[in-house]
């Protein structure tokens, strides 16, 4: 969604017709076919070889922090569940600081520890570790500890986050962010390998440490989330998977972007078939298209109103504020966009036909963000047709058809 927050900063009128024009340009017309309510949950079964094999995984992003519920975390814990029986690559937690979006993801170390004890299977991944508010060393203890206690399943991606005001944490840290992550992830991979690094102690000088306990994976598998094609360059010149979004990027970019990361991972040393390519994308299924489009499209632009009215100090409140025509007439855009072309939002056939054009492009994983706003039964009954989804893609006879193996 950075491309929507770009294109409000400094919103004048003539720029807000120019972004519906543009916006309503991309809307696809056709319309979608429905499945009978009498059909079982699960994504309609092709002839053999129509698909390419992609992996699932559950995303959580945007829950809101200030949230009046006892069990804030039953969403998280019986997703993980269901994710874990239901054979999903992996469960993503974000870290997120002082927004009511994302208010309930602080710390995805505490998180993981937690998901790690009532799952078996699934990896347990950070989306992301915002590495430059911490210090390297915490975050290898810290993961190495989850690490131990889902017997080997942590996986890490790594970001600079971008709000000033999470730099509180470590104000000093701002201006190099992005230096200090490329910096930091060196040495949290060298520590998680048990290799001895020098690091400034209390009197300045260089002191050698390594940490405990020691993982159980020998190396961290670890993503960068990346936005820009720089961003992308740098995940293949490191070795990097990556984490993701459509957000206005057109699957055409995408895929460029893809071919670039593949280059650059094979002009650095690193095998360009290899690198996880994970696409989060907002996911609610069921079997009656408008009835899907009725159910999210409140939650959908709730979800973009909190997400935009983090840029209130830098935009301004008039163009945040929801009551305001101008905003309402971009939330809409963006939701009627995000549902047409950018989401799991609808019946199976329509969201298969999306993972298989994100297939084409090179992606390997669909990261799946279920917490935007829906009630829990709603979601729960969501994640029974993305189970089905999930099998429509997972046989490993397509493999071959996939392009880039699934690598780290």
């Amino acid at each position: 969604m950075t491309s929507i927050s770009d294109r409000i900063r400094n919103l004048s009128p003539e720029q807000q017709e120019l972004l519906k024009r543009r916006m309503q340009q991309r809307q696809t017309q056709a319309a979608e076919p429905r499945i009978p309510a009498s059909a079982a949950p699960v994504a309609p079964v092709e002839p053999a070889g129509a698909r390419r094999k992609v992996d699932f995984s559950i995303f959580f992003f945007s829950a809101d922090g200030k949230t009046s519920e006892t069990d804030r975390y039953r969403l998280l814990t019986e997703s993980a569940r269901f994710a874990d029986r239901n054979g999903f690559n992996a469960v993503w937690t974000p870290e997120r600081h002082f927004q009511t979006f994302g208010g309930l993801y602080p710390n995805p170390a505490v998180l993981g520890a937690a998901l790690a004890m009532i799952t078996e299977h699934v990896q347990i991944r950070a989306g992301s570790v915002v590495l430059p508010l911490h210090s390297p060393v915490r975050v290898a203890e810290d993961w190495a500890v989850v690490d131990n206690l889902s017997r080997g399943r942590v996986g890490l991606s790594f970001a600079t986050g971008w709000h000033h005001h999470d730099y509180v944490i470590a104000p000093a840290n701002y201006a190099r962010r992005r230096e200090i992550m490329l910096r930091d992830i060196v040495t949290v991979r060298r520590l998680w390998a048990g290799e001895e690094v020098e690091l400034p102690g209390a009197d300045g000088a260089m002191t050698p440490v390594k940490t405990l306990p020691r993982p159980i994976q020998p190396a961290l598998p670890f993503w960068l989330t990346v936005a820009s094609e720089r961003s992308w360059q740098r995940a293949g010149e490191i070795g990097a998977n990556v984490l993701t979004a459509l957000a206005g990027v057109p699957l055409d970019e995408l895929r460029r972007l893809i071919s670039l990361y593949r280059k650059a991972r094979l002009e650095n040393g690193h095998d360009p078939r290899t690198g996880i390519v994970s696409l989060m994308l907002h996911t609610c299924m069921g079997d009656d298209l408008e009835a899907i489009r009725g159910m999210v499209r409140e939650p959908m632009k709730n979800y973009l109103h909190s997400y935009l009215d983090q840029f209130r100090p830098m935009v301004g409140h008039e163009i945040t504020d929801p009551s305001s025509p101008a905003m309402q007439d971009l939330l809409e855009l963006a939701f009627e966009h995000y549902f047409q072309n950018s989401s799991l939002l609808g019946t199976p056939e329509k969201c298969a036909a999306l993972v298989e054009k994100a297939a084409a492009a090179g992606v390997n994983e669909a990261a799946c963000l279920v917490d935007f706003g829906l009630d829990f039964d709603s979601t729960m009954a969501s994640l029974e047709y993305l189970a089905g989804l999930r099998k429509l893609f997972a046989s490993e006879a397509q493999a071959g058809a996939s392009g880039p193996e699934i690598g780290s």
